[in-house]
């Protein structure tokens, strides 16, 4: 019975084929990316855009002033905290903090 049950629930009827578990995931991942981004406000988030689109992808085409508002930008969307969640999020095994935060002592 509980066979049958698991053959025919409207999510297999529904959505065939998909993998509704990565689906998940992903979507949870981009929530957690929304709120990290949120972290800077327009023009600060318009500025970053503008650094990147301008450096294309190799920081050192930046100007000295340029290239230290990025990594500026970018410290404030905590990339390392970022990561670190969304491997806690997707991964069974708890992340060390040490991951999250850094070494204890170390600068920010």
């Amino acid at each position: 019975m509980l066979r049958f049950l698991l053959r025919r629930s409207p999510l297999t009827r529904l959505a065939p084929g998909l993998p509704l578990g990565g689906l998940l995931l992903t979507a949870d991942v981009a929530l957690l990316a929304g709120k990290h981004v949120s972290k800077l406000d327009r023009d600060q988030r318009r500025k970053l855009l503008a650094l990147v689109r301008q450096a294309r992808g190799r920081p050192s085409s930046l100007a000295e002033d340029e290239r230290r508002e990025l990594f500026t930008l970018l410290a404030i969307l905590e990339p390392r905290l970022f990561v670190g969640a969304a491997v806690g999020r997707i991964s069974p095994v708890p992340v060390p903090k040490r991951l999250l935060y850094g070494a204890r002592g170390a600068p920010r």
